[in-house]
């Protein structure tokens, strides 16, 4: 069968469109201001970090960075009822933002070059600093230099932390990444890893998890700044952000919830950090 010119021309306009849609051509994701004009927002954060991002039994949400998100939301104009905590693992973190699934992530997120590439950070908010897990009777695990001697260590997949230490410390450790810290902590206490490796903040909560059984050793060897991840574009909200970041200090209240999470853990109160308006 024959098809006219006109037709073929149709036809190719059809293909033209229906490709523009499948490559994206869809609507721009929101701004964290527009979203929280509707007096909604989808916010991550972890669900197994024990005083600072958890799930609790009964489906509530608990820790540290749900105050921090909390808070930013009711400076925002939302209220708690308004908000949707979306879970946030570490090695996915760029692609919820990028892909607008969250408004904004607050899950112990270590502002760095290599992430500003992708996305954009409010704060920081706290400061830690990387540590060691490991069980209560083990000896020999003082700090990152003992890990020699193919010892096994567990961190999550699409974080750093272990692989600074092979780089850094200890060239021949076995680097055994699991996709949650919670499934790193399991492997340690059956004795199929060594050691866990992470931010001393979120070890400590593990440790008063498990008390008597597990114990953080040595001293943080690294500085990690926990900022708020957002869409890379959206300076605006990135400076609300800081806004309300800013003002939890200020007013006291980044102290307060800092003491009713992580504080029943016996980790020290440090001095709040300075935000950084790059």
């Amino acid at each position: 069968m024959k098809i006219n010119r006109s037709v073929r021309f149709g036809i190719g306009i059809m293909a033209i469109a229906f490709a523009a849609t499948a490559c994206g051509g869809g609507e721009e994701n929101k701004s964290i201001t527009e979203s929280a004009s509707d007096g909604t927002l989808t916010v991550g954060i972890k669900f197994d970090q024990p005083g600072l991002g958890q799930r609790n039994p009964d489906g509530t949400f608990s820790g540290f960075d749900v105050e921090v998100a909390r808070y930013i939301a009711n400076e925002l104009g939302v209220k708690p009822e308004g908000i949707t905590f979306k879970e946030s693992p570490s090695a996915q973190r760029e692609t919820l933002i990028q892909n607008g699934e969250v408004d904004y992530i607050v899950a112990t997120y270590s502002i760095t070059d290599t992430r500003k590439e992708k996305v954009s950070f409010g704060g920081p908010y706290f400061i830690a600093g990387q540590s060691l897990l490991v069980r209560s009777d083990n000896t020999d695990i003082t700090g990152p230099d003992s890990l020699t001697g193919g010892k096994k260590l567990c961190s999550v997949s699409g974080s750093t932390p272990a692989q600074n230490i092979q780089d850094n410390y200890a060239k021949d450790v076995q680097l055994q990444p699991l996709d949650t810290y919670s499934a790193c902590v399991e492997a340690l206490r059956n004795g199929a890893v060594d050691a866990v490796t992470t931010d001393d903040i979120i070890l400590a909560g593990y440790a008063a998890q498990y008390p008597g059984e597990l114990k953080v050793v040595g001293e943080p060897f690294t500085t990690e700044k926990y900022g708020v991840g957002l869409a890379k574009d959206d300076s605006e909200g990135r400076g609300k952000i800081n806004d309300a970041i800013e003002k939890m200090i200020s007013t006291g209240a980044w102290e307060e919830a800092f003491n009713n999470t992580v504080g029943a853990s016996g980790y020290p109160i440090p001095a709040p950090p300075t935000v950084d308006r790059y």
